[in-house]
Formats: C-alpha cells, structure tokens, sequence
C-alpha cells in the first residue's frame, strides 16, 4: 500500500528572522581610534589561560563610529593554525548591523610575523568585506606581549 505525498509546506521558504539585541548603551561601548585600542580590547576578550597555548582567531564587531559592539570568537584550534570560515564571520557581521570589524588572532608561539596563511585569508576577507560594502579595518596578530597590525604596516 502507498502513500500518496500532497503536502507542499517544503514549497514555501521558511521563515528567517534577524535579530540583534544589545545588553550595553552605546554610550558605554569602547571606541576603536587606534591599532593599540583594539589591542588593549582584544586583550581583555581573550582567555589569558589560552592566549600563549592555542590558536584562536576572534572578530572585533564595529559599528559606523567604531564602537566595539561585540567580539565573536570564529574558531580555536591548535599550537600552529586554527581553522577560519569567512561565512561565519560575515553572517554575524550583517545580524550586528555591522559597518567595519577587526580580525584578530593569537600566535602562541610568541612571533609576530604573519604566515602566508595568515595573508591569504586576511586577502579573501577583505575581497569579501568589499562585496558587502563593510570595512575591514584592521587585522592583529596578539601575543600576550605585543601586537602585530597589518594596517599599521601598509599589508591591508
């Protein structure tokens, strides 16, 4: 005996709704003016327990007048690379209402000299960033020592 299939509910789209709900004014949000800014932001948003073991590449959420509206960690991985899906980051970009972002990410190691890894998807984010007319504005490599800014050094 077979069952004869008329529904059509997988004809029509399901429903997406985007939401973004603040906890914090945007009076007592912090202010990006500077790569040593948001070196001092990223420092506070990271497990100081983590920063010098693993690899972990996070997103400074900024909006029009570079107030910091949320760090997004995009992925932890191991001692040497961490994994990054660009559609991760710009799906939380866009829900954030989101004009510009700074990439950050650790190198436990210590070395501050970016990888070529570390330049080629700095690249494909800011191809990307460029589409959806958000600015990257900057990417750090942190240490708990130092920094590391691609816009400070003329690579962006």
């Amino acid at each position: 005996m077979e069952t004869k299939v008329l529904q059509t509910d997988w004809l029509v789209a399901s429903e997406v709704e985007l939401i973004y709900k603040s906890k914090v004014k945007a009076s007592q949000r912090p202010q990006i003016s500077s790569s040593d800014k948001a070196y001092q932001i990223a420092l506070k948003a990271w497990d100081n327990n983590k920063i010098e073991l693993l690899e972990q590449f996070k997103v400074l959420i900024l909006s029009n007048s570079n107030k910091v509206l949320g760090v997004l960690e995009v992925s932890s991985g191991g001692i040497t690379a961490t994994v990054v899906d660009i559609r991760i980051i710009f799906s939380a970009l866009l829900k954030a209402h989101a004009t510009a972002f700074i990439l950050l990410h650790n190198h436990p190691s210590g070395n501050l000299t970016p990888s070529e890894a570390d330049k080629q998807i700095t690249r494909k984010i800011k191809e990307a960033s460029k589409i959806l007319d958000i600015s990257l504005l900057d990417h750090l490599i942190i240490t708990s020592e130092g920094y590391y800014s691609f816009a400070d050094q003329g690579a962006l």
